[in-house]
């Protein structure tokens, strides 16, 4: 039997609708809610992705606002600007859109958010209250993976978890809320020996490396909830380009019980939980 595809679009319109309603109820008790984006260096990429990000905002009530600078803008300069917002009372949460020209320094700039509108879960504030197990808001990446593992019913608590990749904004993330939900977690990474060992056990596998094809079925445990962040472009036999994730699909769900496709999986739910932190945000602020 083949594995269960996780439709990450469906459940990422669910979270969508509650994050509508209670942004609802936010203001009907005077409260909103309004997101501030950073845009340092304009081009055709991040343009888009703004614009899809605005229209995301609109379509829950939640207000949007883009701020863009110079490619040649300084760290003050992009400094001045996350403290203002900082400061603005309509401005709940703020991103800062990467990649970032090579004369910043993104970690320096991300820790100017102040850690309540870091919708992202970047600044190493909010990091380190994941560490301690009082998360307040985590990076949308790992919480889309949890809320993703969660919709297949599987239970986390004793559970042999494996995540490949130990990047800051995927893999160290994911491992650390598996952690706090009491899986047994193991992270692998480029200096791992042997990786199949370590994935051959796992209930839970999740894989954020940057590596089409990296993980096929011997790989994986008969019945596995299967996790691909991976995002890959590659060039077909046909000479068409297509998006892949970093798992073998059509192999590994002949032997999993749960898969995440690329495309359709992981992405849409990333989208609905920046949504969510956004939310999330503005609840805290009105906590303050």
């Amino acid at each position: 039997m083949s594995a269960t595809v996780i439709d990450g679009a469906a459940l990422a319109a669910r979270v969508k609708q509650d994050v509508q309603h209670r942004v609802k109820q936010l203001a009907a008790s005077g409260g909103r809610v309004g997101l501030a984006a950073v845009l340092v260096g304009s081009t055709a990429a991040g343009e888009l992705y703004a614009a899809r990000q605005a229209e995301a905002c609109r379509a829950v009530g939640i207000d949007y606002s883009l701020h863009t600078l110079g490619s040649e803008a300084t760290a003050a300069e992009v400094g001045r600007l996350l403290d203002r917002l900082n400061r603005e009372a309509a401005v709940t949460g703020i991103m800062l859109h990467l990649p970032l020209p090579s004369h910043l320094d993104a970690t320096e700039l991300q820790y100017r958010i102040d850690p309540v509108k870091d919708v992202e879960g970047v600044n190493p504030a909010n990091i380190g209250h994941v560490v301690y197990g009082h998360t307040l808001i985590a990076p949308c990446t790992a919480l889309a993976v949890i809320e993703l593992i969660e919709s297949t019913g599987a239970k986390l608590r004793g559970a042999e978890a494996v995540v490949v990749g130990a990047s800051e904004i995927a893999g160290k993330p994911i491992a650390l809320l598996l952690t706090e939900r009491m899986a047994t977690t193991t992270l692998c990474h480029i200096a791992t020996r042997d990786l199949p060992s370590h994935t051959r056990r796992a209930d839970v596998l999740v894989v954020a490396v940057g590596k089409p094809g990296l993980i096929t079925a011997d790989h994986v445990r008969s019945g596995a909830v299967v996790i691909d962040v991976g995002i890959n472009r590659v060039t077909a036999a046909d000479g068409t380009k297509k998006t892949v994730g970093d798992v073998d699909f059509e192999a590994v769900r002949q032997k999993a019980g749960y898969i995440s496709p690329v495309p359709g999986g992981v992405g849409p739910m990333t989208v609905a939980m920046l949504l969510k932190n956004t939310l999330r945000s503005a609840e805290l602020a009105a906590h303050r």
